[in-house]
């Protein structure tokens, strides 16, 4: 059986969501190993003058734990 833990992780990009998200998973990858998932749970975006200058995600990452 196996057992599964989930953290929360905050990131964020000037680019899009995606490069956010990817910069999440690649940081958190280097202490947490056997990720199994993720899932966006919500995403944001800061605006100056009239353009994005930064796009935000929270992320749910579900990882195995082993014995």
């Amino acid at each position: 059986m196996a057992v599964l833990k989930v953290i929360e992780v905050l990131a964020s990009s000037p680019q899009s969501w995606e490069d956010a998200a990817r910069k999440a998973i690649a940081q958190a990858s280097k202490t947490v190993k056997n990720i199994r998932s993720v899932y966006v749970q919500d995403q944001s975006a800061v605006v100056q003058g009239s353009d994005i200058s930064e796009f935000r995600v929270n992320l749910k990452i579900t990882f195995e734990v082993q014995d």
